[in-house]
């Protein structure tokens, strides 16, 4: 068994990898979740709806207009950008072939060559002798490679084998007269995401509703593209719609609380209350909210406390202190277009809104006065139709129509230091030599007693520490001085408390113990191949080595706890188990792969003398 060092252009390949996964951490600004783009099994992968596609006058640019009527544009087949002085499309050459290759098409001429047709329905169909005989141009057996509902066709005025279609599913290319289509919606800013189901957590990927689609999910370490997944708690959601309606005899738009206490807003702006969990209910006579209930808070501590948001004319935002006996209107200075849907963090005293010109963000408690909202800034100019915390309240979520989905650290939390650990960012129990996470603010100094805790990075809204070697006990009285002012934290501490690193969008840094390249689903590790894993929490090493002090590039100290690693729950064995070679507070643990695999994801997962880390995806390939 190999079990030399890593070669120091691995050490480089990894330390960068790191670095680069530091820059998300360390800065709150908006990254995209997902891409913008969905894979269906099409010839490419889908958006959303495209109602027009045309060329511009000399064929250098295309233009699309989206079905939200939007107007971009590309020179490049793969880049898109908002047309900044748009051209109309031309009038649709409408003509009359002598039969139809399937019912309800709508038949165009070609605009080079009339006597040359194109026939739209659920496929494309192109005709030379004015449509007598039609050529199938997206069939593959009896479905379309492209999908259905094709809506517009283009011809270059430079190829005439050069075709786009407009579809239900977004724009697609034919460089060959139709023989071949490739899709142009991977940089078309055109995803309809209506809900977010489900932040990134454990193997888990963020879950969200596309319009024309259903719930797809963006699995960590897959690719940007969100694919298809089922949602049993969306499908239970609108049975308890479907059963309320039906119980009050008016249509439920929306539904709030999983206790005996539950809400229910109407379409007509009408709220009620269900104290027998949904089996009768109240709802008022009269309609409070400005038009249709779009979702409810309630609190799940204090149900008594509810925020509805609807849109409409009149109040769009409500509050209820008294389990939904009043409603005090809450849009305050919103300003006047609907609103979507609201989250709230009660203990950080952050709620926010979706509207249809972005997200809007009130400090305050939900006990408090009426609310002051502020825009949150730095998001495209886009309508907002959902907005989401993660469950700790730490990271902000946020689906704009036709951008797809974007998060960045909670902005209300900003100020308000806490500790998670820097692998996953959970509150499991901190290390001896392990890597924290300060969020809320920049660090200058940390201790513990008579321990100093190195700073590793501070920026304006995260720090990075590390534990010391020497730390012992069951718990940390940590002192923290950011910006002037001193934060006492108690932080549980263990022995060992592995946890693997994970990015942002769940996907965990695994390098191929070769290469040194990172592992995922489009590179995948092989059968006997070996995995390095970077990880933190695995406690003292020997020999003893200084907190703060990057790890030697030979010889690095070896991990004095029993390290174990299981995959799909079978041990595999674990080479070796060491601190990061160049790096401050990173652990490296290098398993061997069995000679034969299953294909496909596998789960894995590290312990240190028995206790267990999170649970990541590796790809495999035989």
């Amino acid at each position: 068994m190999d079990t030399r060092m890593c070669r120091k252009d691995t050490v480089r390949t990894a330390v960068a990898l790191w670095l680069a996964l530091g820059t998300v951490l360390a800065q709150p600004d908006w990254r995209r979740v997902g891409g913008p783009s969905v894979e269906l099994g099409l010839a490419s992968p889908v958006t959303g709806p495209v109602d027009r596609v045309w060329f511009s006058a000399g064929g250098a640019r295309l233009l699309a207009r989206t079905q939200a009527g939007r107007t971009l544009e590309s020179a490049d087949f793969e880049t898109w950008t908002a047309a900044a002085n748009p051209e109309n499309p031309p009038e649709a050459l409408d003509a009359v072939a002598a039969r139809l290759p399937e019912r309800d098409v709508k038949v165009l001429a070609d605009p080079q060559d009339a006597r040359r047709l194109f026939a739209l329905g659920r496929h494309l169909y192109r005709s030379a002798d004015g449509g007598r005989s039609w050529t199938n141009l997206t069939a593959f057996g009896s479905e379309s490679v492209i999908g259905s509902a094709q809506r517009d066709v283009a011809v270059s005025p430079r190829d005439p084998d050069v075709l786009v279609v407009a579809n239900d599913f977004g724009i697609w290319r034919s460089n060959d007269g139709g023989m071949s289509w490739n899709g142009l919606n991977q940089a078309l800013p055109n995803l309809r995401v209506r809900r977010i189901l489900a932040t990134p957590r454990g193997l888990d990927g963020a879950r969200v509703v596309v319009d024309g689609i259903g719930p797809v999910e963006q699995l960590p370490g897959a690719g940007p593209e969100w694919r298809p997944a089922s949602d049993a708690r969306l499908e239970q959601e609108v049975e308890a719609r479907r059963t309320a309606s039906r119980l009050t005899g008016d249509a439920i738009s929306a539904l709030g609380g999983e206790g005996e206490i539950r809400y229910a807003g109407a379409a007509d702006g009408r709220l009620g209350v269900s104290l027998d969990r949904g089996r009768t209910w109240r709802l008022d006579p009269s309609p409070a909210a400005g038009g249709p209930v779009e979702g409810i808070y309630v609190d799940e501590q204090e149900p008594r406390l509810a925020v509805a948001v609807a849109s409409g004319k009149g109040p769009r935002v409500l509050r209820s202190t008294n389990t939904g006996v009043t409603w005090e209107d809450w849009t305050a200075n919103l300003p006047d277009t609907p609103v979507h849907a609201i989250a709230v963090d009660r203990a950080g005293r952050g709620l926010y809104v979706a509207t249809d010109r972005g997200v809007f963000l009130h400090r305050g408690d939900l006990d408090g006065a009426a609310p002051q909202w502020t825009p949150v800034a730095g998001l495209p100019a886009a309508a907002a139709s959902d907005v989401r915390l993660d469950p700790a309240g730490n990271q902000l979520y946020v689906a704009l129509d036709g951008y797809g989905v974007f998060a960045a650290a909670a902005p209300h939390r900003a100020g308000w230091l806490r500790v998670v650990n820097a692998a996953d960012f959970s509150l499991r129990p901190a290390a001896p030599g392990s890597l924290m996470s300060v969020l809320g603010g920049p660090v200058s100094r940390a201790r513990a007693r008579d321990l100093s805790f190195p700073v590793l990075d501070a920026s304006e809204n995260e720090s990075q520490i590390q534990v010391p070697f020497e730390a012992t006990g069951s718990s940390l009285p940590l002192v923290l001085e950011s910006e002037g002012r001193t934060v006492n934290l108690g932080v549980p501490l263990q022995s060992v408390s592995p946890a693997v690193f994970i990015d942002r969008e769940g996907a965990p840094m695994l390098l191929d113990g070769d290469s040194g390249v990172r592992l995922d689903a489009r590179n995948r590790a092989r059968s006997g191949s070996r995995v390095q894993i970077l990880a933190t929490g695995l406690g003292r090493v020997r020999p003893d080595w200084p907190t703060g002090l990057a790890a030697p590039l030979e010889k690095a100290p070896e991990v004095r706890a029993a390290v174990t690693a299981l995959l799909d729950r079978i041990p595999v064995p674990v080479a070796r188990a060491t601190l990061f070679p160049g790096y401050v507070g990173f652990y490296l643990i290098e398993i061997q792969l069995p000679a034969i695999l299953n294909a496909g994801p596998a789960e894995l997962y590290i312990a240190a003398d028995g206790q267990e880390s999170n649970r990541v995806r590796l790809y495999l390939e035989r």
